[in-house]
This record gives C-alpha cells, sequence and structure tokens, in this order.
C-alpha cells in the first residue's frame, strides 16, 4: 500500500457504510463486486507483509552449527500485530456484508411469495410493495452470480421440506402469518392478468380487472406475489 495516503481497512470501512445505507433506505444495493476485490486484495498485500515481517525475526545462520542461536526466541513485533489486526478486521467486514446481503435477499424471496422466477425476472414494478426492492432495473442485476446461486439453493430446500410436510398435512409454507385470515373463502380483485388458475370450483382465467369469490388457499400466493387483492 505504499504510494497511497489510504489506511489499511478503509476499503473494509466503506463496505459496511454501504451496508448501513441500504438498511437505512430500506434498498438492495448493486454487489459491489469492484469494492470487495480490493479488498481482497489488501488481505493479500497484508499476508505477504505479515510473511516478510516473520523472515526477518529468523537468524541467518547458515553453517548449521547452532552455536549463537540455539536458545533464541523470535517475539512478535509490532508491525505484525498491526497487519494481522487489519486482516481480521477485513474479515469481519466482508462477512458482516455479505450476511447483510443474504438476510435481505431473503425478506424478498419471502415478499413475493417464494416465486423465485417472479423475483429474478421481474423489473421492480412486479415487485412493488416488496420491502426492500430496489428502485429501477431488476432485482437480479444487483446481485453477483453466487448470490443467485444461493436464492436457487435456498429455494430448492424450502420446497423440498414444503413437499416432504405435505405428504402428512395440508399446509401452505409460503402463506404470510401476519394477518391470519378470518374466512376460507376471499374476494379477490385482479390486479395483473396471471392466466387460468386450477381452484377448488375448477380453472378459472385471472383476467385484470375482474372479481372472484375463491378459497383463500387457492390463491393466497398469488394475493402475496401482488397478482390479486383482496376487496
Amino acid at each position: 500500500m505504499s504510494g497511497t495516503a489510504r489506511q489499511f481497512c478503509e476499503l473494509a470501512t466503506q463496505l459496511v457504510t454501504e451496508s448501513r445505507r441500504s438498511t437505512a433506505t430500506d434498498t438492495l444495493l448493486k454487489y459491489n463486486d469492484v469494492l470487495v476485490r480490493q479488498i481482497v486484495r489488501e488481505q493479500r498485500q497484508l499476508e505477504a507483509l505479515i510473511q516478510g515481517a516473520m523472515e526477518r525475526l529468523v537468524p541467518e545462520d547458515g553453517d548449521g552449527d547452532g552455536d549463537d542461536d540455539g536458545g533464541l526466541e523470535l517475539q512478535v513485533t509490532p508491525d505484525v500485530i498491526l497487519y494481522q489486526t487489519a486482516i481480521l478486521r477485513n474479515k469481519r467486514c466482508l462477512l458482516a456484508y455479505h450476511q447483510h446481503r443474504l438476510e435481505r435477499l431473503k425478506d424478498l424471496y419471502w415478499s413475493v411469495g417464494g416465486a423465485l422466477p417472479l423475483l429474478l425476472a421481474a423489473p421492480t414494478a412486479d415487485a412493488a410493495g416488496a420491502p426492500g426492492a430496489p428502485a429501477g432495473g431488476d432485482v437480479r442485476a444487483r446481485l453477483s452470480p453466487h448470490e443467485v446461486d444461493f436464492l436457487r439453493a435456498y429455494n430448492d430446500a424450502l420446497l423440498e421440506f414444503r413437499a416432504g410436510v405435505l405428504e402428512t398435512e395440508e399446509l401452505d409454507l409460503f402463506a404470510p402469518i401476519a394477518r391470519p385470515p378470518r374466512d376460507l373463502h376471499v374476494l379477490v380483485r385482479v390486479v395483473r392478468d396471471c392466466g387460468v388458475i386450477q381452484t377448488e370450483v375448477g380453472a378459472i382465467d385471472f383476467r385484470r380487472g375482474q372479481r372472484f369469490l375463491v378459497r383463500r388457499a387457492d390463491v393466497e400466493h398469488l394475493i402475496v406475489q401482488g397478482y390479486l387483492e383482496e376487496v
């Protein structure tokens, strides 16, 4: 880091500040791949500095007789402690940044009722009302490839779990529980066309502007995803 006025861990602090801004504005910011790579590169530089500092502590006795350094104990110098502290701080900041983003991705996933294709493909307008939905562009454009893989694995795990539960009882794992339903049936208005849906009374073609009285369990996921709204 010679030749620059930047201090160790300054980049990591910027990353944490970005996470705090994301929380304050309740938005999912674009994954900062450039800053993450710079911090990883700084970690490697710090490791090289530690290695160099430790090598200077090794006695340069090449004759192998061991007469002069038999009782030598290497002392950790302050610069090594400084470099190691910086490495640990960078690591904590990186972990905090990625953990924060994973938690927000989980919130977005549940806000659309577990509809992963809708979350990844639909523009932000389709996710209106979802907490933390980014403004402008789709959600996938804000994610790193590893975050997309995480969402897919998370979705597969939940679907596998739901399939095991539904073998014994009828349970909608993705149904919201903030407001428990009072009736088995609900009157809904179609906000966006969602095609033909199989319900208790047969197939229904949900077209925008129409109203239907249907069993809540048949359309709960469509309400959560924003296709229908309760009247």
